[in-house]
């Protein structure tokens, strides 16, 4: 806990000048402690490491992750790839969607992590109404610095 920065409790009913040095001393060890404090939050920040509130956007500090997807079952003649865009726009995210020869849907994620988590978990369990969705498959998972596309991209 900081020390109050206020007036000398002591200074202000009339203590001598050993009283106020020590205020000093302590609002010199509450500013080096917020300047440290700041210090610390900026290299975490950098890291992508700092925690923040939920709802940043990626223009306020929010860390960004890029994960590659491939979802397996009845995927493909049910708009999948049409609503997995929509999803992913409505989001916020960018990547990219398109149908395999073996049958299956495969793309890539980018954008803040908890939109990118929620994005998954529409990915694994919802798809488009007509999917049947057996299995989901995230790999390739990495924090990234900026994003690779400027939008989310149905590929033919």
């Amino acid at each position: 806990m900081l020390p109050d920065l206020g007036v000398c409790p002591s200074l202000a009913k009339g203590g001598g000048p050993g009283c106020a040095s020590a205020c000093f001393r302590r609002r010199v060890q509450a500013t080096a402690c917020l300047v440290g404090a700041g210090l610390l939050l900026a290299f975490l920040g950098a890291l992508g490491c700092a925690g923040r509130a939920p709802g940043l956007s990626m223009a306020e500090g929010d860390t960004l992750l890029s994960v590659d997807y491939e979802i397996f079952g009845k995927v493909q003649g049910v708009f999948f790839r049409k609503y997995t865009q929509a999803e992913g726009k409505k989001l916020g995210l960018v990547g990219w969607v398109q149908n395999t020869d073996r049958g299956t849907v495969q793309g890539q994620l980018q954008g803040p992590i908890s939109k990118v988590r929620h994005m998954q978990e529409w990915l694994e369990t919802r798809g488009s109404p007509k999917s049947h969705i057996d299995k989901a498959n995230f790999n390739n998972e990495k924090v990234i610095l900026k994003l690779d596309y400027s939008d989310f991209q149905i590929v033919k």
